[in-house]
């Protein structure tokens, strides 16, 4: 046993505080001398490190002792480690200290929290955070730091806000390059630009749409955020104090476009990329783009795709489609249900965008037909809201001091491995509270899960970004029968039907195919080449070996946020929560790499899944 185990081991008796100073001391006292192993006994036998940037240059997971020693040993002498200390006094409940905790490397500063359990008579590491959320001589702009705006003083030089404006957007893209090119603007391409330009890295957000906001607007009407407005908020700007628990589509359009302008986010709308090469002698790459129909060739050194984490629209390729002489379109290119009064309408799916197209379609008089291929979950939202995320992203979690990014740290300070152990009790308490709708469900037909586990929601959007429905009020029209169900797989398409496996034949004037969508590297093999999106890999899910996320398990979303198998190709997207929340690792990661601070990346994500 080591000098610096020795001199850890004592009563586990104390304040949390004590305790958690303790450990700290011990951990740091391990780090500063080197003792990796010392470091990794003082993790529990059961234990998890979650790194976001700080230690890795990556986004990874590591568990049990040897995996804390593999980690350090890869990256404690670069990122040379001090100043552990508690943020906030330590709390004990159930026999776990938790404790919030800032430190510093030799190029940035984080903080984290630590939960500490006791075993065989001394305080351990249960699990472990650690992120990254500056770095040193490139803090950002902010608070104390803001800048002057106005300068005093007589200059002929002088060039007002305007001006300087003006000329960077004259000179983008031709006589000056972007460092970082960000592949569409909605809420993920608009947070990590808002953060990049804080950071003062030159960069570029396009896309295709001609304003900001309009992958929104141009969405069916009814659409609306199925999460609360807590969830939500974008880097820098919250929502304000009235905005809506749940706001509707086109309310977000215009807060983005309105957001793209305040951050100052370079932004080219009505732009779309056609191609992209990397060049590995140049060390940049090649982007051709049409902006406003005039081709335009863009030479960033890094490239990221924040085109939505669901990729691709699956259109399915059915018989009879070519025939079928009604409309049909896929649920993303799905205008709303005003055309389709007094209309037999068909809708392939059963979950998020099918529950709401079906909702407002039997709302406008139609005759609505859900075609359900699978099991869905479904959870009410107002259990959802209360249950599953009222003690983090809620008004009362605000007045108990839970910020939103307090809130955002304490979700990624639970490991994915056991993220589901927390989630399964929430939902059989929703299953409880909504016992009633829940068995009218099942009497109307509807093959309803709950998970592979039993763990909900969450779980399944993490795992699959699918197999969902949050219902807002559609789920009862199925209950009750006022939006018919019928089951199976479809066959092919008449002029005037579709028709099932079993030759169940559906009339229909309308077919709306909301089924889902590709991984994000389909992007990549567009704009790319198929060999670069092989060679990215799946993105998204965690290698959880459940329905639609197979293994073996990764321990993070596969290829998001952090680097890949190819070379300067990033990706980037999710919900607002972790667009918001994981731009920043993201931004931090290029800002390195923009200033030269080496950034060597541990544990370098493989590719098991190409698609």
């Amino acid at each position: 046993m080591t000098q610096t185990v020795q001199a850890q081991r004592s009563q586990t008796g104390g304040t949390p505080q004590e305790r958690a100073d303790a450990w700290l001391a011990a951990f740091e006292q391990a780090l500063r001398a080197r003792d990796v192993q010392a470091a990794a006994a003082l993790f529990a036998t059961e234990s998890y490190w979650r790194d976001l940037v700080s230690f890795t240059w990556n986004l990874i997971t590591v568990e049990g002792r040897d995996g804390v020693a593999e980690l350090l040993g890869g990256t404690l002498e670069s990122t040379d480690p001090s100043g552990f200390a508690t943020e906030e006094p330590p709390e004990e409940a159930d026999g776990i200290v938790t404790a919030w905790i800032t430190f510093e490397t030799a190029v940035g500063r984080g903080r984290g929290m630590v939960r500490l359990t006791e075993e065989d008579g001394q305080d351990r590491a249960w699990t472990f955070l650690t992120t990254l959320y500056e770095l040193k001589g490139h803090e950002e702009p902010r608070l104390d730091r803001r800048p002057p705006g106005a300068e005093h003083g007589a200059s002929k030089e002088r060039q007002t806000w305007l001006e300087r404006q003006q000329a960077e957007a004259e000179t983008l893209g031709s006589t000056t390059q972007p460092y970082v090119l960000v592949v569409g603007g909605g809420q993920g391409g608009i947070a990590l630009g808002a953060r990049l330009r804080q950071l003062g890295v030159p960069s570029l957000v396009i896309d295709k749409h001609g304003r900001p906001g309009d992958q929104w607007r141009s969405r069916y009407k009814s659409l609306c955020l199925h999460d609360p407005v807590w969830y939500d908020h974008l880097p820098y700007l919250k929502f304000p104090d009235n905005w809506p628990v749940f706001a509707p589509k086109d309310k977000i359009g215009d807060w983005l476009e309105s957001y793209t302008r305040i951050m100052e986010v370079p932004y080219w709308s009505s732009t779309t990329a056609t191609s992209a090469s990397y060049s590995e002698e140049k060390g940049e790459w090649t982007v051709e783009v049409e902006r406003d129909g005039n081709p335009v060739t863009l030479r960033p050194k890094h490239l990221v795709l924040a085109t939505g984490m669901s990729g691709k629209p699956n259109v399915p390729d059915l018989p009879g489609m070519d025939v079928f002489t009604g409309d049909q379109h896929h649920s993303s290119a799905h205008p709303g249900p005003d055309a389709y009064a007094g209309k037999r309408c068909v809708v392939i799916g059963s979950n998020n965008s099918a529950f709401d197209i079906c909702g407002a379609l039997w709302e406008h008089d139609a005759d609505v037909t859900m075609v359900q291929r699978s099991s869905t979950h479904i959870v009410k939202s107002a259990s959802l809201m209360d249950i599953g995320l009222g003690d983090l992203y809620s008004e009362r979690a605000v007045a108990a001091g839970v910020t939103t990014e307090k809130a955002d740290l304490i979700f990624a300070s639970l490991p994915y491995r056991i993220m589901h152990t927390f989630q399964i009790p929430a939902y059989e308490a929703m299953a409880e509270r909504d016992k009633d709708f829940y068995e009218r469900l099942e009497q109307a037909g509807f093959d309803h899960d709950w998970g592979d586990d039993g763990s909900g929601l969450f779980m399944k959007y993490l795992r699959r970004g699918s197999g969902y429905y949050i219902d807002v009020g559609s789920a009862e029209l199925v209950a009750n029968g006022e939006v018919k169900l019928v089951h199976g797989q479809v066959d092919h398409l008449t002029e005037s039907s579709v028709v099932l496996a079993d030759g169940t034949e559906l009339p229909a004037d309308l077919v709306v195919y909301a089924t889902g969508y590709g991984s994000m590297n389909g992007w990549a093999a567009d704009l790319i080449s198929q060999e670069v999106a092989d060679r990215l890999g799946k993105v998204w899910g965690l290698g959880s070996d459940t329905t639609k996320d197979p293994g073996p398990w990764e321990g993070e979303q596969r290829n998001m946020w952090k680097p890949t198998q190819v070379e300067n190709l990033w990706m980037h997207g999710g919900n607002l929560h972790q667009s918001r929340h994981y731009s920043l690792y993201l931004a931090l990661q290029l800002k390195a790499r923009h200033e030269g601070i080496p950034t060597p990346v541990h544990g370098l994500q493989e590719v098991h899944h190409t698609s």
